[in-house]
């Protein structure tokens, strides 16, 4: 048998294809490019296979869209079922965020798909859950979810905007922001660089948290709006 040929020793074992590496492969692209740089051809590159290979295990790039959005919702914490309502939640969002800070693209997707999967609902299920056990109404259960997801989402697409991400950027783009803002003209902007932003242990995770503590102390199950 010749070398390289099939079976021979220079024959490389192959993974066989699957949706699941299909989907895997699909949210490393766009982790990496974007979304927009998402085509059947860019996640048949890095599989070794044709892109016509991809249509014996997903329908198209929309199928390929859903199984992502699946994916990152599978890797998104339940929340508790062992805690009171608000736990449960505050455990759910922080684990959310991380989350979707691993994938930059995803927030415009997330609640864009006409086709949720297993992952997606049983999330979805899991916080209504987690609120109608600690006595919200259904239609209560409703505006918080849409009230907390509204501020999750916001503070992630805020987040990403920022032009650094770690500490050693965040401290040379706040010094580079205050010394071209000049305090005599813009007092309280360079008063909130200096005192805030560059100031010990700032932290996005603490801000995520104090708005989100604001957000789940107004909620109230009792209330009927």
């Amino acid at each position: 048998m010749a070398k390289g040929g099939r079976g021979g020793p220079g024959a490389a074992a192959r993974t066989p294809l699957s949706r699941e590496r299909v989907i895997r492969t699909a949210v490393a692209v766009a982790d990496e490019k974007g979304v927009a740089a998402l085509t059947m051809r860019a996640v048949a590159a890095p599989l070794g296979v044709e892109a016509m290979s991809l249509y014996h295990h997903v329908a198209g790039r929309d199928d390929i869209l859903d199984g992502m959005v699946d994916a990152v919702f599978g890797e998104i914490e339940l929340p508790p079922r062992d805690t009171d309502w608000q736990s449960a939640v505050r455990h759910r969002a922080h684990s959310a965020r991380t989350v979707l800070g691993r994938h930059p693209w995803a927030v415009p997707l997330l609640d864009s798909r006409t086709r949720p999967g297993p992952a997606t609902l049983r999330h979805h299920d899991a916080v209504l859950g987690a609120l109608r056990g600690g006595g919200f109404s259904v239609r209560m259960a409703a505006h918080a979810v849409s009230l907390i997801d509204s501020y999750l989402y916001g503070f992630v697409v805020q987040e990403l905007s920022l032009p650094f991400r770690s500490t050693a950027e965040h401290d040379e783009v706040a010094g580079a922001v205050l010394a071209e803002l000049p305090a005599d003209t813009y007092p309280h902007l360079a008063e909130l660089v200096t005192e805030h932003i560059r100031g010990p242990g700032w932290d996005p995770a603490a801000e995520f948290a104090f708005g989100l503590g604001l957000v789940l102390d107004a909620l109230h199950p009792d209330e009927r709006p």
